[in-house]
């Protein structure tokens, strides 16, 4: 079964979070700070290897997560969209990082679900712990420990961490080390982090594929372009959130559902003020590859039917959107398992969308992530400076460019 057919039975599962000021606390709201998309994991026939152990049992998970706006009171979302049976988690716990698997001791809370030490989330569902009191600065990294007692299907998670997260045996999530644990690079279960804020905030929610996810950017080092944006804007009370999926396209199940499927769950339940939208390459270098051999080759108009979906259903919930062209792949994954994923034909599609991006004047405004990527001897391919090598994704240095090329009034307008 490929990762499509997986996926769709599942897509309707997906349920949002929202979240609301307490009424005790009018001056202060909660805002989100991180987010990972939930992806269904996806069986051994698919092109790539999940990275995680398919079950779990008598574990402790610690993932770290980088925040981008601070505040005094944190809480967390957990994601069982996907899954067939329920996740039990025995114990949860958050702890300032300080790097690796290590926290500090003193910032250690025990979180709870509705005055509950654990929680067990039912199969498609999200699940919202109880505020604690804990002072994230901005930019500051948090760890996140969680318990499963119970033999445990992972049939929810996200893909691309470029994070290590760190699985040891039993219950250890109050320990400050989790000495000789072993290391994954995906992110099960865990779906967002918020923050209880007095000063005023905005949020971004960046829609995005691989490239937004980070792929190919150093792990560990918070190279991605969302991080980057992120820590420049930090200083200005703007939180950024990540919500791309590698695999991810606008109209099509990949290794995520649609963009259109989940647009609700990963964006509009964030109440943002603005979304960035890129996405559509693997729309484009999908279908003849490996991936979908068998599907047909998208068109330039149909993609952006999809694209006006999306603008009408921000405009609708008063949110901005910001639409970024499409970043040269020619030779693309020329090393990888993955073949014919560009061709002469799919590049012309590419090329149409982007000149409507760039000139429609239907995005409320536009990035060209195109013209700052390309090598302008050779406007199908990276800059080489930029490539990381596989000729699709940019390196960290193509991240860095890209980040630098976003700001305040494309994602909120003149002043």
């Amino acid at each position: 079964m490929n990762a499509s057919a997986l996926l769709k039975p599942l897509a309707a599962a997906a349920l949002a979070v929202t979240l609301s000021a307490p009424a005790s606390a009018a001056d202060k709201h909660w805002v989100g700070t991180w987010s990972a998309s939930p992806q269904a994991t996806w069986g051994t026939d698919f092109v790539l290897p999940t990275g995680t152990p398919p079950r779990l049992r008598d574990q402790t998970l610690r993932q770290v997560a980088r925040v981008s706006v601070g505040g005094g009171r944190v809480r967390i979302a957990l994601s069982n969209a996907y899954g067939a049976q329920p996740v039990t988690i025995g114990a949860a716990r958050i702890a300032l990082s300080t790097g690796g698997s290590r926290i500090d001791p003193a910032s250690d809370r025990l979180l709870s679900f509705g005055g509950q030490p654990g929680v067990t989330l039912p199969p498609g569902t999200p699940m919202l712990s109880d505020p604690v009191d804990l002072d994230v600065a901005a930019l500051g990294e948090v760890a996140v420990s969680l318990y499963l007692p119970r033999d445990t299907a992972v049939q929810t998670f996200h893909w691309e961490g470029r994070q290590d997260a760190y699985l040891a045996a039993g219950d250890r999530t109050a320990d400050a080390e989790l000495a000789r644990a072993d290391t994954l690079q995906t992110r099960p279960f865990l779906s967002g982090v918020y923050v209880e804020s007095a000063r005023p905030t905005r949020s971004v929610v960046i829609l995005g594929d691989s490239i937004t996810d980070g792929a190919a950017s150093t792990p560990n080092r918070y190279q991605r372009w969302p991080d980057l944006l992120a820590q420049r804007l930090a200083k200005r009370d703007i939180a950024v959130l990540n919500a791309g999926i590698s695999g991810g396209q606008v109209l099509n199940d990949g290794m995520g559902v649609s963009a259109l499927a989940r647009f609700e769950r990963d964006v509009l339940s964030l109440k943002p003020d603005t979304v960035f939208v890129l996405l559509g390459i693997n729309d484009i270098g999908w279908p003849g590859s490996s991936f979908e051999p068998t599907r047909e080759a998208i068109s330039a108009p149909r993609l952006i039917a999809g694209y006006r979906q999306l603008i009408a259903r921000a405009h609708s919930h008063g949110v901005r959107i910001v639409g970024a062209t499409l970043t040269p792949f020619e030779g693309a994954l020329p090393d990888a398992p993955i073949h014919d994923y560009y061709n002469a034909d799919k590049d012309k599609v590419r090329q149409a969308v982007n000149a409507w991006i760039r000139d429609s004047g239907e995005f409320d405004a536009v990035v060209d992530f195109d013209a700052i990527t390309r090598d302008p001897n050779h406007p199908q391919r990276f800059l080489p400076a930029y490539d990381s090598g596989d000729r699709l994704h940019p390196g960290d240095a193509g991240y860095r460019a890209m980040a630098a090329a976003v700001d305040e009034a494309a994602l909120f307008g003149p002043r």
